[in-house]
């Protein structure tokens, strides 16, 4: 099989100087050189034009104007086809190479980073100095602090600004990789051969897998040993580490791959309607072709003899009809829409330059404008059903506060607000001034030397993993990765166990004012599984002791049977508190047999020095260590909820929106922020629980005939793995759809994607999730919406994300006002542009048959070239970007507004079906009319007006003047003055242009291309061509009012409804 490992040697037997080689390591591996654009300079053309010609629309238009070369089948110039294809072909290339052109400067970045640093390459080693950015993925070798610590802040990778710390695989001789002088870096080495083993390039940033071998001994690699590219130095002058993986291979890039492209509702049925409109095209060329075929053998013989003789006769009338095909499928090509998709890019690019401009969904506190990181998605914004929210840092503001605690069955937080003092603490100014707690009996308890508060504390003093950084003397600040972490170091040092300081083997803690080093002798890490995490310390005395903290459900199982009558009486207390919506974890400890340690340890030695099975072989002996614990308590913290969040879920659920929240935490915590959210209400008639442990159980409790339902109903869900498979799936989710609010606690990362998945699946709703954490990235990337909140978290789940901000309440301003305005106006820009094509085309239809169906055209051949990407591109792009129906402050206040947006009302294939008959109307209109006033019509002084130039000039001119002045005019419902200078300046360019066309002046210059001199002037300065116009343009527009009218007061739409109530007409309300 394949190799499952990358073998590494390296060896440093010289002097490393300034004038060093490269290493042979980039000859052998990987380069370093980072290439994230897709193109370069010789490149682009071709490749951009071989991606752009994929789309089945522009292929269709190369293939017609290949057929447009042929003169026997062409009766169009080849500009007219040529000319829109190639504008929509330069804009699509010039938004690529933009894009690309970003894509190039972000590397370009990389390589003056590597410029600026001081690195130095010797045998696979590279040296990075003072606040330096690796640019390739490091084994750390040596730093500047002690104990070989190097500080790193991981923004870039996982958005984490708080410092973490990375550490040397074995305690380095000092004279490796010490710098001789502040000013010179000339390096001595000692003779330093090994070999390292590790896992393969992947994208996991949390993990590493690898083993170093050096003078006969195995030393297991983490994450923990590792700078990863991406990283930045915090706090370190210099640091020097071994290339790991570099360029491509580096887990930076390795996160790098293309996000899933997500596409609309609205997309997927364009697709299908250029597919229709692909078959009617060939149906009305069939349809000619055929009656060509006919007129050539019935009458076509005849008419050239008497009136026009060729002088190549086909006297195959079924080949003539077969060369008409083509030359109709050319002429009536306007009615596919090729400027479609770059007209809808270009609306959706303005909706998201909107939502990044909304000076109301900017957080001034944290800097923080909501940013819409996608332009494909916006109009799917009006259309969501279901809201997949996260509980913490979501819904709450993360910002952990130490509320209340058990220690040993005694409840600790219940009186009344007040600070507490530092005890018997000699640095009283290390303390934490903003500190604040419910209960001084907790103080007066410590001070009666109560042996289970005090270790209570000293295990939340040495289980953690964060960081101490005194930035001044007495001034401490501590860098957690988690907010909850945070808060519990927090109030230990509050209550006189000062986390002081760590080393990669020690753990110092100011107990009550005395300095107390613990030995590290290992870490058992928490991770979504264990839901635990564990340390084991050797205290001054001698003696082994484990500390754990984690879930209740998980710590309560591996507990010794002595604590069982305090784990009945904690566990009341984790339900009281639970019950007040604070997040709770239990602790225990454990006291070490010396050798039955030492024998754990040496098996944990050589897990960790496997590469192959490492991580089940370290679960296992994890398993091990944490069992026959005692309990000590359990910790409450307050997590409060974010501003507008209660406000925020009751217009979203007014407007048919359903709110899930999956939580991890427990039900008790989740049904009492739901009560605080205003999901959940005393006066709802059930609130019903789920929680089967088993398989049968789970089904029998998900049965919807044993279970209430109604609008008013609400089930809590604590999902177990079973509650997923295949079996109960959909038990559960036509239980939960049976109800207003759906509460799912205890749940895993994975399991909140599947419940996402669930859903899209049954449903085939659109869903949109929010998060703010990474465990909610596989839940933000799996629904159709995903929205990152930038909290305290980090910002993995901003980086997953289509749209972010910085609270949960701007999810009321971007799903009522921008989302229904973006669905609002995609819906009339493609009914409008669907019934103006159909409109200009079908007109060469009627023609047809007046003509010989020799494939003839009625319009001037310029007019043919200019109409959509001239004449009309503007008004109809003002009009999908500024027209609204309502203004904000009414899409807010009127929440049933949204509703047509999940109903998909506004667009959908009955739509299209009655804007295309619109359309079909209008061109027959367009042409019988003008064809049978001027049949017989003449002029002033009598000449003839019936000639086919006057008679195109009469038709566009009537086209325009209904298109343009009347019909956008009726389909806007907010003008603006750019909607008006569009308009108006349309219709100025096009009597322009039609004015110049038919001038002296550019006869003179293009004689053969425009030889009807003074057609414009002459048939427009006779008063019967302006009644023609007038009469056509009423008998087009006057049914559309009588049907909008009688519409609006038979059948009125909430907007109509609204518009009613704003404008003091009516007092009906439209939520009712």
């Amino acid at each position: 099989g394949e190799p499952i490992y990358q073998i590494r040697r390296w060896a440093i037997r010289m002097r490393f100087s300034f004038d060093c080689e490269p290493s042979l390591l980039f000859c052998l591996f990987q380069d370093n050189h980072i290439k994230t654009s897709k193109y370069n300079i010789f490149t682009f053309l071709p490749i951009n034009l071989f991606e752009q010609f994929q789309r089945v629309a522009n292929a269709y238009f190369l293939f017609l104007l290949i057929l447009q070369l042929i003169p026997q089948v062409s009766s169009l110039s080849w500009f007219t086809t040529i000319v829109p294809l190639a504008l929509v072909l330069t804009i699509t290339a010039v938004k690529d190479a933009t894009d690309d052109y970003v894509s190039i400067a972000k590397d370009m970045e990389g390589v003056q980073i590597i410029s600026h640093c001081e690195c130095f390459w010797s045998q696979g080693i590279i040296a990075v100095l003072v606040f330096g950015l690796p640019q390739a993925d490091l084994l750390l070798l040596s730093s500047s602090e002690p104990y070989g610590l190097s500080y790193v802040e991981t923004a870039e990778l996982d958005g984490n600004f708080f410092l973490n710390a990375s550490s040397l695989f074995i305690n380095v001789p000092p004279s490796l990789g010490r710098p001789d002088c502040d000013h010179c870096l000339s390096l001595c080495f000692r003779p330093f051969t090994g070999e390292v083993v590790c896992e393969p390039p992947n994208n996991k940033l949390d993990r590493f897998t690898g083993t170093l071998l050096w003078k006969d001994g195995k030393f297991p690699l983490d994450n923990g040993k590792l700078l990863l590219r991406g990283c930045v130095l915090r706090n370190t002058e210099w640091c020097f580490g071994m290339v790991i993986f570099a360029g491509l291979e580096t887990k930076l890039m390795q996160n790098c791959g293309r996000t899933t492209f997500k596409r609309t509702s609205i997309d997927r049925l364009m697709n299908t309607l250029v597919l229709w409109i692909f078959g009617f095209l060939m149906c009305m060329g069939i349809i000619l072709a055929i009656g060509n075929s006919v007129w050539e053998k019935s009458v076509g013989g005849n008419f050239r003899k008497l009136y026009l003789p060729w002088d190549e006769v086909l006297s195959d009338a079924f080949f003539s009809g077969f060369l008409t095909f083509w030359s109709y499928i050319i002429i009536l090509n306007t009615v596919v829409p090729i400027s479609l998709y770059v007209s809808v890019e270009v609306i959706r690019l303005g909706h998201s330059y909107f939502i990044n401009w909304d000076r109301r969904m900017y957080q001034a506190q944290r800097d923080t404008p909501a940013e819409a990181r996608t332009t494909t998605l916006n109009e799917e914004l009006g259309q969501v059903e279901y809201i997949f929210s996260d509980k913490t840092g979501t819904l709450t503001q993360n910002i952990m506060v130490f509320s209340k605690c058990s220690i040993n069955g005694k409840i600790y937080g219940m009186r009344q607000w007040q600070q507490t003092r530092q005890l018997l603490n000699s640095k009283g100014t290390l303390k934490d001034r903003r500190f604040r707690f419910h209960d001084h009996s907790l103080l007066e308890a410590m001070k009666l030397d109560e042996t289970a508060v005090r270790e209570f504390f000293r295990l939340l003093a040495l289980c953690h993993t964060v960081m101490p950084e005194e930035k001044m003397e007495g001034e401490l600040v501590y860098q957690a990765q988690s907010p909850d972490e945070g808060a519990l170091v927090t109030a230990a040092r509050n209550f006189g166990f000062v986390f002081r300081a760590r080393t990669p083997e020690t753990i110092t803690v100011y107990e009550l004012g005395k300095a107390v080093t613990y030995q590290l002798l290992a870490i058992l890490d928490f991770n979504n599984v264990r839901k635990r995490m564990s340390v084991i310390v050797r205290n001054p005395q001698g003696r082994a002791r484990l500390y754990c903290k984690g879930a209740d459900t998980i710590l309560f199982d591996r507990l010794e049977p002595a604590s069982e009558e305090l784990l009945c009486t904690t566990s009341e207390h984790l339900n009281e508190f639970a019950g007040e919506g604070l997040r709770t974890l239990a602790l225990a400890y454990r006291d070490l047999d010396e050798d039955f340690f030492q024998g754990w340890m040496q098996r944990l030695r050589e897990a960790c020095s496997l590469v192959e099975k490492r991580e089940d072989l370290l679960a296992s002996l994890y398993e091990e260590m944490e069992r026959e614990m005692t309990l000590l308590g359990a910790t409450a913290i307050e997590d409060k909820l974010e501003q507008g969040v209660a406000e925020t879920i009751a217009c979203l659920t007014l407007a048919s929106i359903k709110i899930w929240v999956l939580t991890g935490d427990k039900m008790e915590t989740a049904i009492n922020i739901a009560y605080s959210c205003n999901m959940l209400r005393d006066d709802m008639n059930e609130v019903f629980v789920i929680s089967g442990h088993s398989l049968l159980e789970q089904g029998k409790e998900e049965d919807p005939n044993c279970l209430p339902s109604g609008p008013d109903c609400c089930v809590v869900l604590s999902l177990q793995a079973h509650a997923l498979e295949a079996d109960l799936e959909g038990l559960l989710l036509d239980t939960a759809c049976l109800c207003r609010t759906v509460i799912c606690c205890r749940v895993t990362p994975l399991q909140k994607a599947q419940v996402v998945e669930l859903v899209k699946r049954r449903r085939r709703a659109v869903t949109l999730a929010i998060g703010d954490g990474a465990n909610d990235v596989s839940m933000i990337k799996t629904a159709h919406i995903g929205v990152g909140i930038s909290g305290q978290e980090g910002m993995q789940a901003v980086l997953a994300s289509d749209y972010s901000f910085a609270q949960f309440r701007h999810l009321q301003r971007l799903l009522l006002v921008h989302g229904r305005w973006s669905y609002f106006r995609m819906c009339n820009f493609l009914c409008y542009f669907f019934y103006k094509n159909f409109a200009f085309t079908l007109v060469h239809f009627w023609f047809g048959f007046f003509c010989g169906f020799s494939a003839q055209t009625v319009y001037d051949q310029w007019f043919i070239t200019l109409f959509n990407i001239v004449y009309t591109s503007l008004p109809v792009l003002a009009m999908g970007l500024f027209d609204q129906d309502v203004n904000e402050k009414n899409s807010i206040r009127f929440p049933k507004l949204y509703e047509p947006g999940q109903l998909n009302l506004l667009f959908n294939k009955r739509q299209f079906f009655l804007c295309s008959l619109q359309g079909a109307y209008t061109s027959f209109t367009l042409f019988f009319i003008p064809y049978g006033a001027l049949y017989h019509g003449v002029r002033d002084d009598g000449a003839n007006v019936t000639d086919q130039q006057s008679f195109a000039v009469t038709i566009a001119t009537s086209l325009f003047v209904i298109l343009i002045c009347f019909q956008i005019g009726l389909d806007t419902n907010y003008w603006t003055a750019i909607n008006h200078f569009y308009i108006w300046g349309s219709l100025a360019v096009y009597f322009s242009i039609l004015f110049a066309m038919h001038s002296n002046g550019i006869f003179g210059i293009f004689p053969s291309q425009f030889p009807f001199i003074g057609t414009a002037r002459s048939s427009l300065s006779q008063p019967v061509v302006w009644l023609v116009i007038l009469l056509t343009t009423v008998v087009c527009v006057a049914p559309v009012l009588v049907v909008r009218f009688l519409r609006a007061d038979l059948y009125p739409t909430q907007t109509d409804k609204v518009k009613c109530v704003t404008s003091g007409v009516c007092e009906a309300c439209p939520n009712g």
